[in-house]
């Protein structure tokens, strides 16, 4: 999921960046002072939420909110304000949370909780993508996914594990994890995609690093990226 904080004071800025951070559930995080460059930005980069201040010079977070969401696609908006009195006209715009300075973690991660569950119907049906098309001896195979224990880029493309063979995919990663995010899949890094089904164990080694132990590959250790650790457990049950 990517992320962009629309706010004239830089601090504040910082501030919400370092807590985002934290939640270890967000791919990217951009930066914008003021309404014209968050457009400028997402004409060349889509953010999939804002977390937009409401007061700030000449168009107002409120007034960057109306026109996007007229989009055909909009991002998901959340509202990160000192004042509580426009709460109502921010859900007039379809906002998914109307958060309160200083943000708090736990309220923070519930606004992150409420924009993926509003992003699940949108996201294609199970039926759409029971089986990811591969490459295997020069031809076309259609791997079912609840037998894919992994996935590792390979620069554009795709190598998807199961527990007796290896397949390449045309599909890159990001488009891979897109597709199967609904069904029990996590991006533990930003070199891999791990079915959770089939995660049997999780080791922690030096520096606080954890590797994942997968079920049906023996041998194999996939490290977890720093940022997603918190968010990996919370997937995990731990």
């Amino acid at each position: 999921m990517r992320a962009m904080i629309v706010d004239d004071e830089a601090p504040a800025r910082s501030e919400l960046r370092f807590l985002l951070e934290e939640t270890g559930r967000l791919d990217s995080i951009a930066e914008a002072s003021s309404a014209r460059e968050a457009v400028e930005q997402m004409m060349e980069s889509r953010a999939d939420v804002l977390f937009l201040d409401i007061h700030m010079p000449k168009t107002s977070g409120m007034q960057l909110a109306e026109a996007l969401h007229k989009l055909k696609n909009p991002p998901a908006i959340i509202f990160v304000t000192a004042y509580s009195e426009y709460a109502l006209e921010a859900f007039g715009v379809n906002a998914v949370d109307y958060l309160m300075k200083p943000v708090e973690s736990d309220r923070l991660n519930q606004a992150l909780d409420k924009v993926q569950a509003r992003s699940k119907p949108q996201a294609q049906s199970r039926s759409t993508v029971e089986r990811i098309p591969v490459v295997k001896s020069g031809r076309k195979v259609l791997v079912p996914i609840d037998q894919i224990r992994y996935i590792e880029a390979k620069d554009d493309y795709s190598c998807i594990y199961t527990d007796n063979d290896r397949y390449l995919s045309t599909i890159s990663l990001a488009k891979l994890e897109q597709k199967l995010v609904s069904n029990g899949f996590f991006r533990v890094h930003r070199g891999y995609i791990v079915n959770l089904e089939y995660v049997e164990d999780v080791e922690v080694v030096s520096s606080g690093i954890l590797q994942l132990g997968v079920n049906g590959i023996e041998g194999k250790k996939i490290s977890v990226s720093r940022r997603r650790v918190v968010a990996l457990k919370r997937a995990l049950g731990l």
